[in-house]
């Protein structure tokens, strides 16, 4: 749901599977993927912090191990430096996931910053235009109101179907698997 900041079709215009149809205004989606993006360097830069911790209390560790075989320090201060080492290695697996859950957040905004562009499903013709730049518009019906439920209508010129009303009279003329011809009131010489 939002704005239309550009409406690129016109009725009766070829288009392409694909081919950008309309824009929406993009502004709070932009605004949510660079949050998203920020969160995920803050906190890949945090990760980095951590991981500078832990590789100094490994080797306050060591050395505290060495000190204790040389009885300069008791054995608890060693599993004191040990408990640190255990404590930092689990903020480092845990600031690991909290990157995969930011990246997961930069993700979803690019997803909803891509819905603000409306593409063609299929090739065809378009032939109705149903709202203008300005227009709100969503993909639920909202009861009345100014909300359009879409952009436009493309119709595949391939595969029309047509439905015939047969009267009783004639429906035993009408077989399963034969050939039928029908004339159109619009298009005679279809």
């Amino acid at each position: 749901t939002g704005a239309l900041t550009a409406v690129l079709i016109e009725e009766g215009e070829h288009v392409e599977a694909g081919q950008v149809l309309a824009r929406l205004d993009e502004t709070a989606q932009r605004a949510s993927l660079a949050q998203a993006q920020a969160q995920s360097q803050a906190a890949q830069a945090l990760l980095v912090q951590y991981q500078a911790q832990v590789a100094q209390s490994h080797r306050d560790l060591q050395r505290m191990q060495d000190m204790v075989g040389r009885k300069l320090v008791s054995q608890q201060a060693m599993e004191q430096a040990r408990t640190l080492v255990e404590t930092q290695t689990a903020q480092v697996e845990t600031k690991r996931k909290q990157i995969q859950l930011t990246q997961a957040s930069v993700q979803s905004a690019q997803v909803q910053l891509d819905y603000c562009t409306v593409h063609a499903p299929f090739a065809g013709v378009v032939i109705a235009k149903s709202a203008q730049v300005g227009e709100i518009i969503s993909p639920f019906s909202a009861g009345g109101g100014f909300t359009r439920t879409g952009v436009g209508t493309i119709v595949d010129m391939d595969s029309l179907e047509i439905e015939v009303d047969v009267n009783e009279a004639y429906i035993n003329r009408v077989v399963a698997g034969h050939p039928a011809e029908s004339v159109l009131n619009a298009y005679p010489d279809w």
